[in-house]
C-alpha cells in the first residue's frame, strides 16, 4: 500500500470515527432532552396536585384538623424556593414567570421538594383513607369536581414519574458506553437522575379510570 493509499485511509477512518461520534453525541443530546421534557412534565403534575389539594383543603368539605394539615402539606410544596415555585412558574396557566434552567432539571429533584411532596402524598392518605367518608363527599358537587381534578392531576403525576424514570435509565444506559466516557461525549451535563419520591394512592380515592368505568 503506498503512501497516498494509507493517508487515504487515515482519513477515511478518521471521518468515520468522527462521524459515529457526532451520531452517538447528538443521541445523548436528544436523550438529556428527553430527560428535561418529562421532568417538566412530571412538575407540572405535581404543581397541578398541590394546587388542587390548596382548593380542597379550602373549600370546607374536609374537617378543620384534616384542611389545615392538608393546606401546609400543599403550601410547602408551593412554596420550596430551590424547586418547586421555578417550575410552577413555567407551567402556562399557573403563573408568568420565565422558563427555568435546563440543566438543573438533569440532576433530579432537591430533597427538600421530594420531601414536601412525599408529605403531600401522605397527608392527602390520612384525610382520604376511608372511602364512606370519600363517598360522602363525592356526592357534594363541588366536592366531587374537587376530588376528581385532584385524581386526575395525581394519576397523571405518577405516569409522568414512571416516564421520566424511564427516559433516565435510557440515558444513563447510553452514558454508560466506554466510548461516551472516552470521548466526554456528555460535556459538562449532570448526571440524569431519577426521582424518587412517595406517590402511593389513596386508599379512599378511586382512581380516574375507575371512575370513568363506573360512571359509564
Amino acid at each position: 500500500m503506498t503512501w497516498s493509499e494509507t493517508a487515504v485511509l487515515v482519513v477515511a477512518v478518521v471521518v468515520l470515527v468522527g462521524w459515529l461520534l457526532w451520531v452517538a453525541a447528538s443521541r445523548l443530546d436528544r436523550l438529556h432532552r428527553k430527560v428535561m421534557a418529562s421532568r417538566l412534565a412530571l412538575d407540572a403534575q405535581l404543581v397541578r396536585r398541590a394546587s388542587a389539594a390548596v382548593d380542597l383543603a379550602a373549600s370546607g368539605e374536609l374537617d378543620p384538623a384534616s384542611s389545615v394539615l392538608l393546606a401546609e402539606a400543599a403550601h410547602a410544596v408551593l412554596d420550596d424556593d430551590a424547586d418547586a415555585r421555578r417550575l410552577a412558574e413555567s407551567v402556562p396557566g399557573l403563573t408568568d414567570g420565565a422558563a427555568p434552567r435546563p440543566r438543573r432539571l438533569l440532576g433530579g429533584m432537591a430533597p427538600s421538594r421530594a420531601l414536601a411532596e412525599s408529605d403531600l402524598s401522605a397527608t392527602l392518605r390520612s384525610a382520604l383513607e376511608d372511602p364512606e367518608d370519600v363517598a360522602e363527599l363525592r356526592e357534594v358537587p363541588a366536592g366531587d369536581e374537587l376530588l376528581g381534578t385532584l385524581a386526575a392531576a395525581w394519576y397523571r403525576a405518577q405516569l409522568a414519574r414512571r416516564f421520566h424514570n424511564e427516559a433516565v435509565a435510557q440515558a444513563l444506559r447510553v452514558r454508560s458506553k466506554w466510548w461516551v466516557r472516552l470521548f466526554r461525549l456528555a460535556g459538562h451535563a449532570p448526571m440524569p437522575a431519577t426521582v424518587e419520591l412517595d406517590d402511593s394512592w389513596p386508599p379512599g380515592l378511586g382512581r380516574p379510570v375507575e371512575l370513568a368505568a363506573g360512571a359509564s
